[in-house]
């Protein structure tokens, strides 16, 4: 059962790269939220739903399938939308890291990356932000930020390298993701932001659940 996941989920994932490079728009708005669909039942095959730490993995991955669905349309409420939901997606994460286990020298690490990344991109974001929307906007994503730079550090503090990996793959995602949105548009950006993305996903997943 694992090894059809994990071959269903590398096809589907597929589809959607290739999707996003071709700009076939109606395939990605089939293959993008099966991707999440394909990755819960992996790890539901790795036994998932059997402890808490699994079942906080299932809960994050469907706040990040309601993210994937909300940005897959171009509008300001739809970009909240996903905003909101991978923002509870992280929270959770957190805390399904945080029951796997706390190793302050290996939260270091994350916190060293976190904090980098924040005050060089992070400040040009939110700046971007509330310029283009005000500072409701701005705040948003300043809580975004601090709270997916959270998950990181809690992402090292389980002393799993495949979790920071993946926590860091998605860190970038999402900052490259912002930094075309709100500072300036990026060739393949689209492209950078969903490879990482898909990548960090699956190394959190496996990493956490092995």
């Amino acid at each position: 059962m694992t090894a059809a996941a994990a071959v269903a989920f590398a096809l589907i994932v597929a589809v959607d790269w290739l999707a996003v490079y071709r700009q076939w728009a109606r395939a990605e708005q089939v293959a993008k939220p099966l991707v999440m669909v394909a990755l819960a039942w992996l790890a539901f095959s790795m036994g998932a739903a059997h402890d808490e730490v699994g079942r906080l993995v299932l809960v994050a991955l469907g706040f990040s399938l309601a993210g994937d669905i909300f940005l897959l349309r171009e509008s300001a409420a739809a970009f909240f939308g996903g905003l909101v939901s991978f923002l509870l997606a992280h929270i959770t994460y957190v805390l399904a890291f945080l029951t796997v286990g706390f190793q302050k020298g290996w939260a270091l690490v994350g916190l060293l990356i976190a904090v980098s990344l924040s005050l060089t991109a992070g400040r040009r974001i939110v700046k971007g932000a509330a310029d283009q929307g005000g500072a409701a906007l701005g705040a948003g994503v300043t809580a975004y930020l601090v709270v997916i730079s959270a998950m990181v550090v809690a992402a090292g503090g389980t002393a799993r390298p495949l979790v920071l990996l993946g926590a860091v793959s998605f860190l970038v995602s999402d900052t490259v993701l912002a930094l075309d949105r709100f500072v300036g548009q990026r060739d393949q950006a689209r492209m950078v932001v969903i490879v990482t993305y898909h990548l960090g996903q699956v190394m959190m997943v496996i990493g956490t659940l092995r």
